[in-house]
Order: C-alpha cells, then structure tokens, then sequence
C-alpha cells in the first residue's frame, strides 16, 4: 500500500479538538519559556489490530520540527497486546503536547475498526471480505473506517475515498434505490451495464422485487457472461440471508447453466454468522460486512510521558523511563 495522505483538518491544527486542559498546558509552558524535549509513549487498553499510524504520520508531517524529533512505531496492520507501547514520540513538548488528544483518539477509532475487520476476515477463513458500512458512520470518518477494515484485511471498500487511501478499487454493485426506481431488476442490472466502465464486475442486487433466485437466474440470461454475480441483501424482515436461501439459489443458478455466477451476501453480516456459513461450506466468493465494523468499539488508547530532557520520569501507577520494546522501528 502507498503511503496515503490523510487531510488534517484546520480544528485539529489550531487545537480546537483538543481537549481544552492541553491547550492551557501548552499556553501557560509558552508564557512561562519552558519547552522541554519530551517522551510520551501511547499504548492500547485493550489487544487488537493496531490502526491509524498512517494519518498520525500526516499530522506529524505538519507538526513536528525538522530537527530533534524522533517517531518509533509497530508496524500498522500487526497483532499489539493490551497496555503495549504502538507508538513513541521524541519531541519538544511544545510541536506534540497540544495534539495529544488527537493522536489517542487517531489511534483508538481505526485500531478499534481494524480489529473487528480482522474478526471478520479470520472467519472468512480466506473468503474475501468487503467492507460496505459508510452508511453507519459519519460521513467525515467513513473513509477512515473504510482505510482500518482494509489494513484489517478486508479486500476493498465501499466508498471512493477510502479506496483511494488504500489504494484498492472500490466494490461495487447496484443499488435498492436503482432497482426500486426503474422498477425491475433487470432493467436496473441493464442501465447499470450500459453506464459502467468495462472493468467493473457486474454484480446484480437481487433481493429487491421478487424471489432472489428467480431474481438471479433473470438476471443472468440478461447479461450471460457478463455477469460476474448476484449480491443477495435479503431483509431481516424476510428472515435475512440464511444458509439455506444461498443453496438454492446456487442450486437453481447451476441448473439453469450458470455456473459461472458468484454469489455474495451482506445484511447484518457478523462474525457469528460467518461462522454458520464457512461451517456449512455455503457456495459463496464474498462477504458484504457493513454495521459490525462501522460500529465497532475504539480501542482507548493512553498517552503517557515518559522522560523530560533525558531524565527518566512518569505519573505514579506509571514506570518512569523509556519502555523496551524490540517491535517499535523508528519511522522519523
């Protein structure tokens, strides 16, 4: 994966997100003349996928001097433990202290999303997984969402944005709006084939009208090869996708003589349920996984200093000094 850039908002440059205790901390140090060189250490609460060292790098870009600082870090994607230090910053107190607040809540939100993709992914148990939940999050953080479930080790994402971070294709099909209001499925799958680049996989949405597999098969005669597969999203109010609905319509997909059609399924997709159907060996190529990761908790993160102009220090219930960590690499 490239090296993304993340936008740093101006609230966050100018301190307005942060907590207000920081900017006091940072003003009253600037009108005293007081600017140590500063350790500060940021470490989970809680084991998980550690996330969101690639926007951190963004803000650091913009925030530290040239000279004197020094940024170690685990590699982001890896497996971190509870209370592990992920992160150590070297710098003049004045360029970090005002962004404390910014850096734990960076790293919480994604490592917390990172972990639950991977939750989800590992039960996958090598079935591609797509992240698909823009809809459950602010529209000012789903890409960020989008960019963890992907370094979680989901395939690709829904949104544009979060594509482009990670440098994946965004995953795409048709929609319930199309279909509803061209009113046919077919006529949707057509005019979604008629306006869609060559290079992107057909995949018709085949919950929306009738019988999914009735769905699926007429959709497949409308486009024949050209259909890569069917997406079925069936309600929760229709029972959702279930093991058996998934065998039948491959069943009746097959019989019809379109075997080559793949079969996805999202709609309340968790890890549970992924579960029922990787143990089912359910013929399907792909997981659809929208609110489980969208929702997932943050991993609170704690900022810790650790050293003051070289002298070992630290608040009490804290060990004063550097913490060892042979897994933190030096990035700045």
């Amino acid at each position: 994966m490239a090296n993304p850039e993340f936008d740093i908002k101006r609230p966050t440059m100018i301190g307005d997100t942060a907590d207000i205790s920081l900017q006091k901390t940072v003003q009253i140090l600037r009108s005293e003349g007081v600017n140590p060189v500063v350790v500060i250490e940021f470490a989970p609460s809680l084991p998980g996928i550690f996330c969101g060292l690639s926007e951190v790098k963004s803000l650091f870009k913009r925030i530290l001097p040239d000279s004197g600082s020094e940024v170690w870090a685990i590699q982001e994607g890896s497996r971190i433990e509870a209370e592990e230090v992920s992160l150590r910053v070297k710098a003049p107190y004045g360029s970090i202290g005002l962004y404390e607040t910014a850096i734990t809540g960076i790293l919480s939100s994604y490592t917390g999303w990172a972990t639950v993709a991977r939750e989800c992914v590992d039960e996958a148990s090598g079935i591609p997984v797509y992240s698909i939940g823009a809809n459950n999050i602010h529209p000012d953080v789903s890409a960020n969402m989008d960019y963890a479930a992907i370094i979680g080790g989901c395939v690709s994402c829904s949104t544009i944005l979060g594509a482009r971070l990670s440098g994946v294709t965004p995953f795409t099909t048709m929609s319930h709006s199309l279909s509803l209001i061209l009113g046919d499925t077919v006529r949707a799958l057509k005019a979604f084939d008629k306006h869609t680049p060559q290079d992107v996989p057909r995949v018709a949405l085949v919950d929306t009208h009738r019988d999914e597999a009735e769905e699926a098969i007429a959709s497949a005669r409308a486009l024949k090869d050209r259909l890569r597969g069917i997406r079925v999203d069936t309600a929760t109010q229709r029972g959702g996708v279930t093991v058996g609905l998934v065998r039948e319509i491959r069943a009746r997909l097959d019989l019809a003589g379109f075997q080559h059609v793949d079969i996805s399924i999202s709609g309340d997709i968790n890890p549970p349920k992924i579960r029922e159907f990787v143990e089912a060996k359910s013929p399907i190529q792909s997981f659809g996984i929208g609110s489980y990761i969208a929702t997932g908790s943050p991993n609170p993160y704690t900022a810790d200093i650790h050293e003051i102009d070289g002298r070992p220090i630290a608040r009490r219930g804290r060990s004063p000094g550097v913490t060892q960590n042979t897994r933190l690499d030096r990035i700045i």
